[in-house]
């Protein structure tokens, strides 16, 4: 990297860096660093009077000098605490560099240090560590944004939310509360492990790469591979795998892993997601719906204490048992038209006609056109949890019928905060009805929905050795954490959520300034003065822009010989010709 591309901080930096390895210092030693204790265990075991004796290591994120004495804030993984320094400590022969100009000019905030010393607490009142020893662990060449507290609020907040997604690490470090978040998804996913162990199933792994995208209806990534001369497809569910596994005789089966949708992006939806599939032969969806709510419940209560959470100014309790609705009830309740017994035509009539759904065209089927009505009119209502039940059979393609209810299936999905958390079955394992709903999804297929499922012949043969009687369940774990947390955005449960391509300032290359007889040393030079394309120099006078890159090559320090005036007015002449 040409030292111009640098900020002026970068550059001081860097200049440390060099002088830290001129001293004997290595900046990035490699050399185990033991640490005995963290910043939040030695405040909570802190005793009057006993001098423990300590290691810690972590981010300096504050210093203040004063003289021979200094304040200096560490960071580690759990918090922060604050170490007392004096020069006649760490430096106790006659060298005070490691003091004097180490500590006070060379390190920066944001490098890694290593303190040995002992708990003390200060006149103050604030427990912190007295230094006997400092290491420099590891230089810090990016300046971290300063974010300042003064009574609890915070001040120069790195904030914006396209810069915290793209460099996490820089918003873990600065903004209180972020890791806490993650740390909690850890809790929900060791909390889902151990129910499901504890129940007696076995957690399993599944393809990422199918050559049928299988197990829901969604639009899939496509690759290639290149070993087979295959087009594969990035997984969109791990249903019919784990199905293959009740066929060869787990008891109970699940899946914790990335799916991935080729479809759109907002605050409720990544393409790339974690889901939880579970699987149990002998159960039905009643039993899954009963399991389900102790599940989360338990979840709720490991993670908040209890078993309610706060989203914005709604309470949402996880208390068992969740309301059970029937899917045509609720659109009947929300909408007052009942859609029992009613053809597609008259559906598309009441959805079209009378309730002016928009986007509604003819490759919608019965199925998409109840999914559709619902989705606009009544998903969005049920805040607290609420199991959606009995769906038509057209929007349920691996779904058992209903016992009792012709035309309907067993299956339920899980509303809570107006979105869909969880879709659960009674799982179909009629072959030859799988058979007949798989060539039911090809015919929409035909009639132009990108979303209708390819038939898995390898799946229906398994079918054909025979399924027990299954639930099933998939739970989509970020909107989990997003409930468990109170947080309104998938991108905050996210550690690296997907993101457009970053910005960049458009520039000529290095090649094109040749072109005007420019060297490339001096590229880098006009890019530093604001010049980034060639047409930018049409409208200089060359004396000026002279003048401009002089100033930047004695500023730096550069030490390049300075195109003369004629030069310079070369470059400007074949600008206007581009």
């Amino acid at each position: 990297m040409n030292v111009l591309e640098l900020s002026e901080q970068e550059i001081g930096r860097r200049q440390s860096l060099l002088e830290l390895r001129a001293m004997g210092i290595d900046p990035y030693p490699a050399a185990e660093f033991p640490t005995n204790a963290y910043s939040t265990d030695i405040k909570a075991q802190f005793k009057e009077g006993e001098q423990r004796e300590v290691v810690i290591a972590g981010r300096m994120m504050g210093r203040r000098v004063m003289g021979k004495a200094s304040f200096a804030e560490i960071q580690d993984s759990k918090g922060r605490i604050q170490v007392y320094i004096t020069r006649d400590d760490i430096c106790p022969g006659e060298d005070k560099d490691l003091y004097n100009k180490v500590f006070k000019k060379l390190l920066d905030i944001g490098d890694f240090i290593g303190v040995k010393g002992f708990v003390f607490k200060t006149q103050m009142g604030e427990i912190s560590v007295h230094a006997k020893e400092i290491t420099l662990l590891s230089k810090s060449l990016k300046p971290l944004p300063v974010v300042k507290y003064k009574d609890g609020e915070a001040y120069d907040k790195f904030e914006d939310p396209e810069q915290r997604y793209r460099q996490r690490y820089v918003d873990l470090v600065v903004n209180d509360g972020v890791k806490d978040t993650f740390l909690k998804r850890a809790t929900v996913l060791r909390t889902m492990r151990r129910f499901f162990d504890e129940a007696g199933y076995t957690e399993v792994e599944t393809p990422t790469l199918q050559s049928i995208p299988g197990g829901a209806s969604a639009r899939p990534f496509i690759t290639h591979f290149n070993a087979l001369n295959i087009d594969m497809y990035m997984r969109i569910a791990t249903e019919l795998y784990l199905k293959r596994l009740i066929v060869g005789g787990f008891e109970g089966v699940y899946e914790i892993g990335k799916n991935f949708r080729n479809e759109g992006m907002d605050r409720f939806h990544n393409p790339e997601f974690t889901c939880m599939e579970l699987y149990v032969q002998y159960k039905d969806y009643n039993w899954m719906m009963s399991f389900t709510e102790q599940l989360l419940e338990k979840i709720c209560t490991e993670v908040n204490g209890k078993p309610e959470v706060q989203m914005g100014d709604k309470t949402i309790s996880f208390k068992a048992p969740f309301r059970r609705l029937p899917i045509l009830d609720a659109i009947k309740e929300k909408t007052g038209f009942d859609l029992a017994g009613k053809s597609e035509e008259e559906i598309r009539h009441i959805a079209v006609d009378e309730l002016k759904l928009e986007g509604i065209d003819e490759s919608f089927g019965k199925g998409k056109l109840i999914d559709e009505i619902f989705g606009e009119f009544c998903e969005g209502t049920f805040i607290q949890p609420t199991f959606i039940t009995d769906y038509p059979v057209e929007m349920s393609p691996l779904t058992k019928m209903h016992r009792s209810k012709p035309g309907l299936t067993e299956r339920f999905e899980l509303m809570v905060n107006g979105k869909e958390l969880a879709n659960a079955y009674s799982e179909l394992n009629d072959p030859i009805d799988q058979e007949e709903r798989f060539l039911d999804q090809m015919h929409l297929a035909d009639k132009g929905d990108d979303e209708a499922m390819i038939i898995d012949r390898d799946f229906l043969r398994a079918l054909q050795y025979g399924m027990p009687p299954t639930s099933g369940i998939g739970i989509g774990i970020d909107r989990l954490v997003m409930l468990m947390t109170g947080k309104e955005y998938i991108q905050e449960v996210l550690l690296f959520p997907q993101m457009k391509p970053e910005p960049k300032i458009p520039q000529s290359s290095v090649k094109e300034w040749a072109e005007l007889g420019v060297a490339e040393s001096w590229v880098y030079v006009l890019r530093k003065a604001g010049f980034n394309l060639i047409s930018d120099i049409k409208d200089e006078k060359a004396q000026g822009l002279q003048q401009k890159l002089g100033e930047i090559n004695k500023k730096y320090k550069l030490g390049y010989e300075k195109p003369s005036v004629d030069e310079i007015q070369q470059w400007i002449e074949r600008a206007k010709e581009k």
